[in-house]
């Protein structure tokens, strides 16, 4: 059994602030918005779907309660459609794609609606996530986990990275984006964000800064140096590497991944499900895989991520066309095209998080729309999507278009 994905939309990704245009809005709204659009575009029966599974990393407050069936029900699904969350961290929204085909391959569903929602201007990061990484330091003395922008900056320190390296990168991001956006690439799966009265909130992503270059990054001081100096974990870092006397602090808020409000969805099925929906697949899920090392330095996992995903569709490097490697900070994808040796010229061809942001449940659907989109536009035949996670982890998807 295979699984095909039928359809993808996302919202424009909004500024994760209380002055970003989504703010004013709810979880619950995003998410059955893009819930909404799939059926409308499509033209089928909601009830015809088995499940929804939503990515969501801080699943507390208005993202709580098991938001996916509250947005089955806002959206019109009717009472018989169930729906559940998935969290991994960044990768929440890219594995609740994974166990939709998984699902599907197994014979357990024939037609799932995957991806995921996040409102970092209503519910920020870390508030309600808690877990034994905040509250038991035996386990912080045991993995010797460090902040995220700390392990970037021991990335770039081991890989000697250079202070203009992280900005060019950074740079380049926004000029594709802004090129992406001002041609329309996004517009196939962007799906306009209204509120309850039909007033338009946002039509395009709200983040990006063509004006953005290496000199402008240059002028933005590290934004790590305090956590890593101040608060001990540059320390801890050179305990657990000691090879490194001093970690080099050049991450920033401009090469890091801007905060973001979205939602994505795919509509993912068997064979059967397509014909019943009246439907032509796009693609198909090729493999999934998960992987995780080291929680100190945490962001190097999408290598044997990427590797052994690659390993279970018995394909290499060369049989992918485009690579989406989530842009948590400039210095994982330098790291991810060091160590697998594939060129900037087929990663994030429109851009990533870094200019686009980083709505963190939502991003993994987001992220395989537009590996899609860009295969349909440029006739290509397959992606891979990896990201990221916190304590070491890393999620992987190859698609192949039809």
């Amino acid at each position: 059994m295979e699984a095909y994905i039928y359809d993808a939309v996302r919202t424009p990704r909004g500024r994760g602030k209380a002055q970003g245009a989504l703010h004013t809005l709810s979880p619950l709204e995003l998410g059955a918005g893009v819930l909404r659009a799939l059926p409308e575009r499509g033209g089928f029966e909601p009830a015809l779907i088995d499940e929804v599974i939503l990515g969501c990393v801080e699943a507390v407050d208005d993202q709580g309660a098991n938001l996916a069936r509250s947005a089955v029900l806002e959206a019109g699904y009717g009472d018989s459609v169930p729906g559940f969350m998935v969290a991994r961290f960044c990768g929440s929204g890219l594995d609740a794609v994974n166990v939709a085909a998984a699902k599907i391959m197994s014979g357990q569903a024939d037609c799932i609606v995957a991806g995921g929602v996040e409102m970092n201007s209503l519910v920020p990061m870390l508030v309600g996530t808690g877990g034994p990484s905040v509250s038991d330091v035996f386990f912080n003395d045991t993995v010797m986990q460090t902040p995220q922008g700390v392990a970037a900056d021991l990335i770039a320190t081991l890989e000697g990275f250079e202070r203009r390296d992280v900005d060019a990168f950074a740079a380049a991001s926004h000029q594709r984006a802004a090129q992406a956006q001002e041609q329309g690439w996004f517009n196939p799966s962007l799906v306009t964000v209204r509120d309850r009265l039909g007033t338009v909130m946002l039509e395009r992503d709200e983040l990006v800064r063509a004006e953005t270059t290496v000199d402008s990054l240059a002028r933005l001081k590290p934004a790590f140096a305090e956590s890593g100096e101040k608060l001990g974990f540059d320390g801890t870092v050179r305990y657990r590497y000691p090879e490194v006397d001093r970690i080099r602090h050049m991450h920033h808020a401009g090469n890091s991944s801007g905060i973001a409000d979205g939602a994505s969805a795919l509509l993912l099925g068997s064979v059967a499900a397509g014909s019943a929906l009246g439907l032509k697949p796009r693609a198909r899920i090729l493999a999934t895989a998960s992987a995780a090392g080291d929680p100190c330095i945490m962001l190097t996992a999408p290598v044997p991520a990427t590797l052994k995903c690659l390993q279970r569709a018995g394909l290499g490097m060369e049989d992918i066309d485009l690579f989406e490697v989530n842009e948590a900070f400039a210095a994982v994808v330098l790291h991810f095209m060091r160590h697998t040796g594939v060129p900037h010229e087929k990663i994030n061809v429109a851009g990533g998080a870094i200019a686009l942001g980083h709505p963190v449940g939502a991003t993994g659907g987001m992220l395989i729309g537009t590996a899609l989109d860009e295969l349909e536009r440029r006739g290509g035949r397959r992606a891979l999507i990896t990201m990221c996670t916190g304590l070491g982890m890393a999620v992987a998807t190859i698609i192949e278009r039809i």
